[in-house]
């Protein structure tokens, strides 16, 4: 099957990191600490722009 990569519905802030869970099918707290860390180890900036060209990006998913 076909599977597109989406915001999720289950949503902290825009629904990024719960879309790309989704997709790779495993847990959303996962993947929302595995990118904090990579924010915060990355000295925040590439991080940030990172999240927010994938929240500009990222179709909203259709099953809202």
């Amino acid at each position: 099957m076909y599977k597109k990569l989406t915001k999720s519905s289950d949503r902290m802030l825009a629904g990024v990191c719960g879309g790309i869970a989704d997709f790779f099918e495993v847990d959303p707290t996962l993947v929302r600490a595995g990118y904090a860390l990579l924010t915060f180890f990355s000295f925040s900036f590439p991080g940030i722009l990172l999240y927010l060209l994938l929240c500009v990006i990222m179709p909203k998913s259709e099953v809202e």
